[in-house]
């Protein structure tokens, strides 16, 4: 049982109290896979595993994601049969011995909780919550083998071949790692879905945040063209578009308004571009290795001198492109643009958010 956890002290001693009621007779481990707390999660759980070996705990440091902690908790056992559930006491614990039959007994590659078929709820979401998650099962529709009606479902059981066979393929993006098994598994699986009631949290503050939207969407990205393209340059150029606007605005502006001369309202317009380009990028496309403090400073003189370059590449091969192509402005000016964008992702990428970097 892979527990992923941040900031839930309040719930792990009675969390690992209904664990023993439900799996009496059978031989079980809970895995807790710590993300960085600050509340005394850790300490607790290292306390409870040195008095019982069924409890066993990883920290993690300078990374973060529940998918990515609920793949490095599966691979740390060698249990034939896996359970990922929430550490907030929201999963129905009572719902494990049905789902651990349809794998032992009924020979299931998939065993999953789902909020969404007779029997099924979520409880007292929210009519937004509600609609988001609707949203995110039907989107993800193209992209998955098999037909589940809760990929998004944070409360399952494989078999550990069925794991290994997809783990080659696994993006460990994000919070939704049923759907990432099931869009990297190599065939369709087998599975089973029981219905349980979604709870609300009693200890503990929730976790989800506007990241997560961008995180699934960044997922679905990953399965469709991650083999062709990088998922973080799409981001990286999605926030270079936006840092577009922001740059013609503010050059708009500053001759407009400001009466500024082109030099000095052009030079302006880039710094404030580059600017909202940084931020945007740590904050999104690099959030897993989020710089703050003197790093964050440090980071935004590497990605200045970085983007320079490229921009400088981005004029020289637009010229030479625009001379070679009979002075096609357009075809000029997408040149250019590509190799500077590719400067620019690949240059900070090593430069500004590499993982030697403290985040």
């Amino acid at each position: 049982m892979v527990v992923p956890v941040l900031n839930e002290h309040d719930n792990i001693e009675p969390l690992l109290t209904r664990l023993s009621f439900v799996l009496a007779g059978i031989q079980w481990e809970a895995i807790f896979v710590d993300d960085g707390s600050t509340d005394g999660t850790p300490e607790l759980i290292e306390s409870i595993g040195r008095g019982d070996r069924r409890v066993r705990l990883i920290r993690r440091f300078g990374r973060r994601g529940l998918s990515s902690a609920v793949v490095e908790g599966f691979l740390s056992s060698v249990a034939p049969v896996l359970a990922v559930m929430d550490g907030d006491m929201q999963h129905d614990e009572t719902l494990l011995p049905s789902l651990y039959e349809a794998i032992t007994q009924q020979g299931q590659d998939l065993a999953i909780g789902t909020r969404y078929t007779a029997g099924g709820s979520i409880g007292n979401w929210s009519v937004a919550r509600s609609r988001i998650s609707r949203w995110a099962t039907w989107i993800a529709r193209p992209v998955i083998r098999t037909p589940l009606s809760d990929p998004m479902s944070g409360f399952f059981m494989i078999r550990r071949e069925t794991l290994l066979e997809a783990v080659p393929n696994l993006s460990a993006i994000g919070y939704k790692i049923l759907l990432d098994i099931v869009a990297s598994s190599p065939r369709p699986l087998r599975f089973t879905e029981l219905p349980y009631v979604f709870r609300s949290r009693v200890a503990g503050t929730s976790k989800l945040d506007a990241i997560i939207v961008v995180e699934y969407i960044e997922l679905l990205l990953d399965k469709i063209v991650g083999r062709i393209v990088p998922v973080r340059l799409i981001l990286f150029s999605v926030v270079g578009l936006f840092g577009a606007t922001v740059h013609f605005s503010t050059l708009w502006a500053t001759t407009t308004w400001a009466s500024m001369k082109f030099i000095e309202a052009q030079s302006i317009a880039v710094a404030v571009a580059m600017t909202f380009n940084y931020v945007l990028n740590n904050r999104f496309t690099y959030r897993d290795q989020r710089l703050r403090g003197w790093a964050w400073w440090r980071g935004y003189v590497s990605f200045v001198l970085a983007c320079s370059v490229g921009a400088l590449a981005n004029v020289g091969v637009g010229a030479f492109i625009f001379d070679v192509m009979g002075h096609s402005l357009w075809m000029g000016g997408l040149a250019g643009v590509m190799v500077g964008t590719v400067w620019n992702y690949a240059a900070t990428r090593w430069l500004t958010w590499t993982r030697r970097r403290p985040s």
